[in-house]
């Protein structure tokens, strides 16, 4: 059995974005060298997402308004108040709520050497909270 990891240094461009990612862990599967097994794309930040969609803008520009009706920037959350541990004020509470929405992880099979996605589906990184230094893993498992 292998077991492969590779952290993936990302930064969106914009404040709320969805990156697509599927050709990164298509390539790091190849490079890996695994022919069957599974894989596993894991976002290392708790105001981010991993998602799996159809890339297509117009579905892009619904979810991201769906998460926005859903995690308002302009609710009332319990988050923003001063967190002593931080030293600072929390405003990012719908950062966290869109993450718990689309969840900080995938996983697909590796079958002959490729990542085994619908035709139509498309990994994504999903920033949240603004632009700033970010990392994913790609976890590889198998023979």
């Amino acid at each position: 059995m292998t077991f492969k990891l590779k952290e993936v240094p990302i930064c969106a461009d914009k404040e709320f974005e969805m990156i697509r990612i599927t050709d990164a862990v298509r390539d790091y599967v190849a490079e890996s060298g695994v022919q069957n097994g599974v894989v596993f794309v894991i976002t290392e930040h708790t105001t981010t997402g991993i998602t799996v969609n159809e890339s297509l803008p117009c579905v892009e520009k619904d979810l991201m308004e769906l998460l926005d009706r859903a995690a308002p920037e302009d609710h009332p959350y319990h988050h923003n108040h001063y967190l002593r541990s931080y030293g600072t004020i929390g405003g990012n509470a719908p950062g966290h709520l869109k993450s718990l929405l689309t969840g900080n992880h995938c996983v697909f099979p590796v079958v002959e050497g490729k990542v085994k996605l619908g035709s139509a589906a498309d990994i994504y990184f999903c920033e949240y909270d603004g632009i700033k230094n970010r990392k994913y893993m790609i976890y590889i498992m198998g023979e």
